[in-house]
């Protein structure tokens, strides 16, 4: 007989400063057949693969998955935990779950998403283990640890090994079902907080520390070894890095190794730093100056304070305006580029005005009001795309905004493509100056920047946490509260 693995998983980066509510038109789910159908990149379809391919009997629940940002609705949440655990219920015997998580996901009103979660699977299914990939972002708690047998996270940033995370995980319920594993998992807290910008895998020093892990891996009794990282961008007491490992029963090897890997990571926490040319927002403008005048662009500048894939809210507007005002980069030809505000009211005013004529109005500043202000414009209205699939269907406008054409989306989406940008009519090659609500450059972009900065601007996803108004996270943390003897104590 078959043995019976049940999959599902609820997925989300939440960031705590942005006020906006992740609601369920934010919010995109995969179900029953159509969750084991439509395999993509992602954790949940490295899963889904490993299982069947190893013959298998996977029985679906759900992925319920949004692009980062604020909390979510409590309501929303609870209804979509109920579905999955209703999904359980149902299922039958079985034999192991198998989710994807994220590890920094919450819910206005409860706190970590995570946890509960997995205290209510427990709950339903107490004698059956519970394997799970994460995201480097995890924010690791004792809850989450007290209910899981293993969890294994991604080691690339930015994320391009989710589906091989997805197997890992998948892999460690096999070796359990199939080889008599018994896993053990240790992870020890290390009171530090570091964005990914100052953490990417390609470079120094997560390069060797990641490198680290997967010799780690391939050692005789050790099944998983990760470093989570935790999510700067929200203020929660149990945020900072942890060092997880799982071994196949051995307490004491797993204590040994997290241990070590822990202190390894503090021992070297001075060398994490913004490793690509990073400014302030009127020197970055000074330096594409430079680049233009040299001939050398395109440029790609982030607009790192305000990410919408780090859960900020896309609609701050201090550096639009700053560019607003600068004689050169709003007067270019072709305009320079700006990619993309959150703003549906102004899009429906677009698409109502039509292509070529004029929208009159107010940019930016709509749902997040404290970090900036609302833009007054008169633009064109250059180009219109309705419900693009690439960025969860919303729809696009694209408008000359005093000599800068500017991306405005219906829906918080991620602004990393430049895809957006030719479905808009452009080519992002020919452009002289691009810049994108981002931190560091995903590949699709990073590819066309003939020089790359990231200007250090504010919003919800700030890269200077002194900025930050924390107020729960446990202190001290480095780097905020300098350097002291860190308390590195065991998450249970």
């Amino acid at each position: 007989m078959k043995k019976r693995v049940f999959v599902g998983g609820l997925h989300h980066e939440s960031d705590t400063f942005n006020p906006i509510i992740t609601k369920e038109d934010d919010i995109f789910v995969k179900r029953g057949t159509t969750l084991l159908d439509s395999l993509g990149d992602d954790a949940a379809s490295g899963i889904i693969k490993t299982l069947r391919d190893k013959n298998y009997d996977v029985v679906p629940s759900l992925v319920a998955r949004a692009v980062p940002n604020g909390e979510w609705d409590y309501g929303c949440y609870m209804k979509l935990k109920k579905e999955l655990l209703d999904c359980l219920k149902t299922a039958g015997k079985l034999d192991a779950v198998c989710l994807a998580l994220h590890g920094s996901m919450r819910v206005k009103g409860l706190g970590a998403a995570e946890g509960d979660l997995l205290e209510d699977i427990h709950r339903i299914v107490p004698d059956v283990p519970v394997f799970a990939s994460l995201d480097m972002h995890a924010t690791v708690t004792a809850r989450m640890m007290k209910y899981a047998a293993a969890f294994v996270g991604y080691k690339c940033a930015p994320h391009t090994d989710t589906f091989e995370t997805g197997v890992h995980a998948a892999k460690m319920a096999i070796d359990y079902l199939e080889n008599g594993a018994k896993p053990v998992m240790r992870a020890v807290h290390v009171p530090f907080i570091v964005a990914g910008e100052q953490s990417e895998t390609s470079v120094e020093p997560m390069k060797s520390l990641t490198g680290e892990l997967r010799k780690l891996e391939k050692k005789d009794g050790i099944m998983a070894c990760s470093y989570l990282l935790g999510f700067p961008w929200a203020d929660t007491e149990e945020n900072g890095v942890t060092a997880l490992v799982v071994t196949d029963g051995n307490r004491q090897l797993a204590d040994t190794v997290s241990m070590e890997l822990a202190q390894r990571f503090w021992s070297i926490r001075e060398k994490f730093g913004f490793y690509n040319e990073t400014h302030d927002p009127e020197t970055c403008l000074e330096k594409t100056k430079e680049s233009l005048n040299a001939q050398v662009y395109p440029v790609v500048i982030s607009d790192s304070g305000d990410n919408p894939t780090a859960g900020s809210s896309q609609d701050v507007t201090n550096f639009l305006s700053l560019l607003l005002r600068d004689p050169v980069l709003c007067h270019l030809d072709p305009p320079l580029v700006y990619q993309g505000f959150y703003d549906k009211p102004l899009v429906e005013a677009a698409k109502k005005a039509g292509t070529g004529n004029t929208v009159t109005g107010l940019l930016g500043a709509k749902y997040d009001t404290e970090k900036s202000s609302p833009i007054p414009i008169t633009a064109k209205v250059k180009a219109v795309v309705e419900k693009w699939g690439k960025a969860n269907f919303s729809d696009l406008v694209l408008l000359d905004i005093g000599g800068i054409d500017v991306v405005v989306t219906s829906g918080h989406v991620g602004c990393y493509d430049p895809e957006m940008m030719r479905a808009l009519g452009m080519q992002p090659e020919t452009r002289k100056v691009i810049v994108v609500k981002l931190g560091y450059l995903e590949p699709e972009i990073r590819a066309i920047a003939k020089r790359s900065m990231m200007a250090l601007t504010t919003g919800s996803s700030d890269e200077l946490f002194s900025r930050l108004p924390y107020k729960k996270m446990k202190r001290p943390v480095y780097p905020l509260d300098g350097d002291f003897e860190p308390d590195l104590y065991y998450v249970e």
